[in-house]
């Protein structure tokens, strides 16, 4: 038998110390306090999150430790909110900063206020603090559901948007915007229009 054949199904020194590593990244996170932050700071250095996110995701960590590696649940759950308060004062989690962000990139890509709050609500955010922010945002921010169902028709190329058999998908795209949470009347208005820039003019401001 060749040199060849006599390595096959044989793994070589480097393979078996790969397949050791990945053994053991495939192991749930043992939710010590330590262990808890460095996951914690890690997501926050890839996303930026409400702290009732980050909180959901950490006690997910600690049901899967304790139920994997005998921890206690309790003690995990008590350090997870010590974490989320010494985050929250050191600035690095701001609920508030959270929320405007949100608002402003979800109406730029035309989500309905009724998605807005659906989707903060999400992640986490308390209904008080989302009523807080669509009060207290700058009108550019808030925009009418008018501007956003244009934007998301434009982004979607619905109605108007249509190079073709616009009229057949009609039904089609009054339901696309129906699901995005915007009211027949908006949709409507948006689907049947001949020219998007009249129809923005028209809306004026929130």
């Amino acid at each position: 038998m060749s040199e060849t054949g006599s390595s096959q199904g044989r793994e070589r020194p480097e393979d078996e110390a790969k397949g050791a590593r990945r053994k053991r990244r495939r192991q749930p996170l043992k939710a010590s306090p330590e262990a808890l932050e460095r996951a914690a700071l890690r997501y926050l250095d890839r996303y930026d999150a409400a702290s009732g996110h980050l909180r959901r995701l950490l006690l997910a960590k600690v049901t899967l430790s304790s139920r994997v590696h005998g921890t206690d649940a309790a003690e995990g759950a008590a350090a997870v909110e010590r974490l989320i308060q010494r985050l929250t004062a050191a600035g690095v989690l701001d609920d508030a900063r959270f929320a405007r962000e949100r608002l402003r990139s979800l109406r730029a890509r035309g989500c309905s206020l009724a998605m807005v709050r659906a989707r903060l609500a999400a992640k986490g955010l308390s209904q008080d603090l989302i009523e807080t922010t669509l009060t207290e945002a700058d009108e550019d921010e808030v925009g009418t559901d008018l501007t956003a169902a244009v934007t998301y028709a434009r982004r979607r190329r619905l109605g108007p948007f249509r190079s073709e058999a616009r009229a057949e998908r009609r039904e089609r795209d009054l339901a696309a915007l129906g699901r995005q949470g915007f009211d027949y009347d908006t949709a409507r208005r948006v689907i049947d229009c001949e020219d998007p820039a009249t129809l923005l003019t028209e809306a004026g401001p929130r």
